[in-house]
């Protein structure tokens, strides 16, 4: 089971024959663990017994998939319960996957996490141990329980085989004691009047005697424009998770922020990314989600105009601030030769953070509707939108 995304099941041609045999894997996209890195999950017990799978397409498979996302940073979780001696590939593949990944495919990734790990397990990384490196190595944890996921990843977002879920229950149950009390759950506590992250603009708003662009967006974005415009690679990269916490904690507390201190354009990238992720609905509301799906059942043509039809639809409060954002890609984009995000790079980046469900995680087939909406934005930042001017909008 690969995931980026939402869940979508494809039937692929992974098996050596393809009659009803073809095995079927599910795939998503929880969107950015928490620390804006893309993420993939790999799922064991969706492996198809061994006589039935054609592992060498397995193994393209996986490097098509990692393919759309190893030029930014990611983050891979293996859900290790249900490979069995029936569906367990052979040391000598494993031994050719490793290789067969090249440092490529390692740079970007930041952290793998092993979910629910066996004595095989052990015994396979002391196997391969000469073969990997101590730097990638220290990529690796071992999550022995779901619940250790949470202070990593959107948890809630994540679409986990009921197999897995189960297994984890057992394991829990099965602990010295029986199973642990359920967790009291503190009441939430009511946001601070400086708080930046994981409110409404509507909140932020009013505590900042009617402000329309939230701090943290004016903020990060003009530190961004006069210093991170010709940034190879900006949004793409992930920070010191720690920074992060640091730095969302100084906002949320009204106190001062100074970008320059850290000598990182991509500390300020990736907070505005999470400050876009946090909110409680997106930017461009669930209401208009069904719509922007609809935008790749429309001709090339009529698709910037649908955009725009679209875009319209909002309340004035997100369309400013969405206008304001836009107009900062859209001078990134302009800067492509240089910085290598052009808008079809900047909609794969920002698409996920700027529209998903009420309910559920985007789906696999959501991504292009998303992209190419975000990636016409962008492209068309004057086209889309022109005509309306608010008499409180700001722009960078």
């Amino acid at each position: 089971m690969i995931c980026d995304c939402g869940t979508i099941t494809l039937s692929l041609s992974l098996c050596h024959s393809r009659d009803d045999n073809s095995l079927f894997l599910s795939l998503c996209h929880p969107g950015d663990d928490n620390y804006g890195r893309k993420l993939v999950i790999f799922s064991s017990c969706q492996m198809p017994p061994s006589h039935q799978l054609d592992h060498h397409r397995l193994l393209e498979y996986l490097k098509y998939t990692l393919d759309q996302y190893v030029e930014s940073d990611y983050t891979l979780v293996y859900f290790h319960h249900g490979l069995r001696s029936s569906n367990k590939p052979s040391l000598r593949w494993l031994r050719d996957a490793y290789r067969e990944f090249d440092r490529k495919y390692k740079k970007n990734l930041k952290a793998l996490y092993v979910v629910h790990p066996t004595n095989f397990i052990r015994i396979l990384w002391n196997i391969f141990k000469p073969l990997i490196s101590h730097k990638f190595g220290k990529k690796v944890t071992y999550v022995n329980y779901l619940v250790e996921l949470r202070d990593h990843l959107n948890f809630d977002q994540l679409i986990i085989p009921p197999d897995v879920l189960r297994h984890d229950e057992r394991l829990q149950a099965a602990q010295k004691g029986g199973p642990p009390p359920p967790a009291k759950t503190p009441p939430p506590r009511p946001p601070l009047p400086t708080q930046q992250f994981g409110v409404s603009l509507q909140y932020i708003r009013e505590k900042n005697t009617g402000l329309m662009i939230p701090p943290v967006m004016s903020q990060t974005v003009s530190y961004l424009k006069n210093k991170g415009l010709q940034t190879e690679g900006i949004f793409r990269r992930s920070a010191r998770v720690q920074l992060i916490k640091d730095i969302q904690k100084l906002y949320n507390q009204g106190k001062p922020v100074v970008f320059e201190q850290f000598g990182d354009v991509h500390v300020p990238a990736v907070i505005l990314k999470t400050f876009l992720r946090e909110l409680p609905e997106p930017l461009l509301t669930f209401s208009l989600y069904d719509h922007i799906l609809d935008l790749v059942r429309v001709e090339s043509s009529l698709r910037v105009s649908m955009c725009k039809h679209i875009v319209e639809r909002l309340p004035e409060p997100n369309y400013i601030v969405l206008k304001y954002l836009l107009c900062f890609l859209h001078m990134v984009s302009q800067q492509s030769l240089i910085n290598k995000m052009s808008p079809s790079n900047l909609g794969c980046v920002f698409g996920v953070n700027l529209a998903w469900p009420r309910q559920g995680s985007v789906s696999l087939t959501a991504l292009p509707s998303l992209n190419i909406f975000t990636e016409i934005l962008i492209e068309h930042y004057h086209a889309v939108f022109s005509s309306r001017c608010p008499s409180a909008q700001v722009l960078p």
